[in-house]
């Protein structure tokens, strides 16, 4: 039987086993799980591990389509033009992006704060958005956002597909 471990993964944390930095090696001490997908160091939430090559190719590819679910705070004034060149899918330097469900959102409920917290100036404002994508770029999110005027600040991972992170706080794990 496969082993799939759904991670929430903190700020400042590596995907991967390896290293001096903070990484998954000091907070799951299960061996031969290996990400299907990454978030990158300054990005936080779900990380589905799991020791089936097979699954972790169905997680990670775009052709299988799996929905990610993206909340990010961004910096300035959510508008209806910017979530709809979102949602049409953009140009970006390597390429045209799928198209992406986007909403804005209130602050989650539930959220944790953040350590360090994000950078704060009070003459501009911040608001949230949800994004759904199916398909996982190098800094995707990030660079749609800012695409759209809007630069991320902190963005987490909500969902891969059917599985949340409901009831999982920062650096624990479960296993399913």
């Amino acid at each position: 039987m496969p082993r799939l471990i759904l991670f929430n993964k903190p700020f400042d944390v590596l995907c991967q086993f390896s290293g001096e930095h903070r990484s998954l090696k000091d907070y799951i001490p299960v061996p031969d799980v290996y990400p299907a997908g990454r978030l990158d160091r300054d990005s936080e939430g779900l990380l589905v591990l799991t020791d089936d090559g097979p699954l972790i190719k169905r997680i990670a590819d775009p052709r299988h389509k799996l929905p990610k679910l993206y909340r990010a705070q961004v910096e300035g004034v959510v508008t209806e033009a910017a979530l709809e060149k979102l949602r049409r899918g953009m140009l970006l330097n390597d390429g045209p992006t799928l198209p992406a469900g986007a909403q804005a959102i209130t602050e989650p409920e539930g959220l944790w704060p953040r350590d360090p917290p994000i950078r704060w100036r009070a003459a501009i404002p911040t608001a949230w958005i949800e994004l759904t994508l199916r398909e996982g770029r190098n800094r995707q999110v990030r660079r749609m956002t800012a695409a759209v005027g809007l630069p991320t600040l902190r963005l987490v991972r909500w969902a891969v597909g059917e599985w949340t992170l409901a009831g999982l706080a920062p650096g624990e794990w479960r296993e399913i």
